[in-house]
């Protein structure tokens, strides 16, 4: 039996990762993705242009694109989707963890 993925992507999400990379004025060797302590239900997802990889960081790749992994975050990303939805009045990168527990109400943070 295969275990899961780190993290997987989306179609729509690898797209628009590989937008925003090209768009970049640096140049871009990944995307770096990690948890912080924020918002009203203790964690929110961070990304960030990653121009190199840090020490002890995972490195995935999924449908071309290169994610790097901040080590304290694995633990809340484990098995995470990243997908990318472009609604009316907002878009963004949205999150199917299967570790969360709770979302706060205006849908910024997240609790494990």
């Amino acid at each position: 039996m295969m275990s899961p993925a780190l993290v997987t992507l989306t179609d729509n999400a690898a797209n628009r990762m590989k937008e925003l990379i090209a768009q970049s004025d640096e140049p871009v060797q990944a995307l770096r993705v990690g948890v912080r302590t924020k918002g009203c239900s203790g964690l929110s997802y961070h990304f960030e242009y990653a121009h190199e990889k840090r020490e002890n960081e995972d490195e995935i790749e999924d449908k071309g694109v290169k994610i790097y992994l901040e080590p304290s975050s694995i633990m809340f990303l484990f098995g995470a989707q990243i997908d990318y939805q472009e609604g009316r009045i907002e878009s963004g990168f949205v999150f199917n963890n299967p570790n969360e527990k709770g979302r706060c109400g205006c849908g910024e943070s997240f609790t494990i």
